[in-house]
């Protein structure tokens, strides 16, 4: 468990809101760093590690064309990976990591390619695009280094977005329920 999942966690357990999310590459570390967290029951929903192709679609609703026509590493089908889950498994919100681990490349994409999004609440003012936010990554680094640090890079986005959404009103909430004043 690293501060920035406990952080994660902290803010959507003080929101009453619920995260879900979708895998490739990964296979199950987002999913793992989230519940390692104490607590986390009251904000995890659940997780699909969609490693195949096929259930990128079947199970999250991602285009077949999309996927046919882009491949599953593609920031558009990190995209609809995380709005899928999050509607699959009735979260606030929704994170997705796909890309490549290695040691080969795949759909024409170079080791190290990786894509990960947040789909979420998002108001007006958040900066974020309808429809989540994706960012496009170039990782270095043998296949455990690369997962480990897609692991990071979505969580770390998931913060800045949730960061970002928080109200003064929550802001004070939080500190009443720490202790502060």
């Amino acid at each position: 468990m690293n501060s920035t999942s406990a952080e994660v966690v902290r803010l959507l357990t003080v929101r009453g809101q619920t995260l879900a999310v979708a895998e490739s590459l990964t296979g199950g570390l987002v999913a793992a760093e989230i519940t390692a967290v104490a607590g986390a029951s009251k904000a995890f929903r659940g997780s699909v590690t969609a490693y195949a192709t096929e259930l990128k679609h079947e199970l999250l609703g991602v285009d077949a064309t999309l996927l046919a026509q882009r491949g599953a590493v593609d920031p558009q089908v990190a995209a609809h990976m995380a709005a899928g889950v999050r509607k699959a498994l009735g979260a606030d919100w929704g994170v997705a990591t796909t890309g490549v681990a290695g040691p080969e490349p795949q759909d024409g994409r170079p080791v190290g390619t990786v894509f990960v999004a947040v789909d979420g609440p998002f108001g007006a003012g958040s900066g974020s695009a309808a429809g989540g936010k994706v960012e496009a990554l170039r990782l270095n680094g043998d296949r455990a280094e690369i997962r480990r640090e897609s692991v990071r890079s979505v969580l770390a986005l998931l913060l800045r977005e949730l960061a970002s959404e928080q109200t003064g009103n929550e802001r004070t909430q939080d500190t009443e329920q720490n202790g502060g004043f």
